[in-house]
């Protein structure tokens, strides 16, 4: 080998970094094995479930101020049904004033109640709302009037809360009749002796008709 510095630094530069096999080995191992070790690591890590779960432990936390119990409330009016189809039995028995009245009326003007509600068998209370006549009350128990909610299209019907109104203002002191529902067949016989008097003043003409056409002329 010459000594020839011009040379040693040509020969230098033409030579790679890797010297011996220990270098060649480490070189494969750094630029093929450890990748593919790695890929296989993080291949492993998704696959299994053995990795942490922040929902398993944050669903009971709340979210920007929004408890959980406010989300489920928040994403079960989101999905309810908007309208909703009832088959009521137009001919089953209305309910009483006092059923209503224990069902939908007693927690407001029950006793104790709520302040503000005529209670039932106050007669201070009741004595000028029954002066307003039971239209008026009527139309306040479904229609809602004040701090009182509409009871209209729960379920009663509007004609068995009025029986409730009246029920109530009745235990203080009103005279209200209870409503019922018409009698649909009360018109009924009046129509069928109405329509028979005519058929049979016709059923009478017909046979004179018949007989002054039969007779001979003069």
């Amino acid at each position: 080998m010459s000594a020839d510095p011009h040379y040693q630094a040509t020969e230098e530069a033409h030579t790679g970094p890797i010297k011996n096999p220990k270098q060649l080995l480490l070189a494969v191992f750094f630029s093929f094995i450890a990748p593919i070790l790695i890929i296989m690591g993080l291949v492993s890590y998704v696959a299994s479930g053995n990795k942490p779960a922040g929902t398993a432990q944050g669903d009971n936390m709340a979210l920007y101020g929004v408890t959980k119990e406010a989300r489920d409330r928040e994403v079960a009016e989101r999905l309810k049904k908007v309208g909703t189809i009832e088959i009521r039995d137009a001919n089953r028995p209305l309910a009483t004033g006092e059923a209503v009245f224990k069902a939908q009326c007693v927690a407001c003007h029950g006793a104790p109640g709520i302040p503000g509600a005529p209670h039932l068998n106050d007669a201070a209370a009741w004595g000028p709302r029954i002066g307003q006549g039971y239209p008026t009350l009527l139309e306040h128990a479904l229609k809602g009037k004040g701090a009182m909610p509409p009871q209209g299209g729960g379920d009663f019907e509007d004609l068995e809360v009025g029986r409730a109104v009246v029920y109530m203002a009745n235990a203080g002191g009103a005279k209200f009749p209870v409503p019922d529902r018409p009698a649909a067949a009360a018109g009924a016989p009046a129509e069928g002796a109405s329509g028979a008097a005519p058929a049979e003043g016709a059923a009478g003409a017909a046979p004179a008709a018949s007989a002054a056409a039969s007779a001979p002329a003069k």
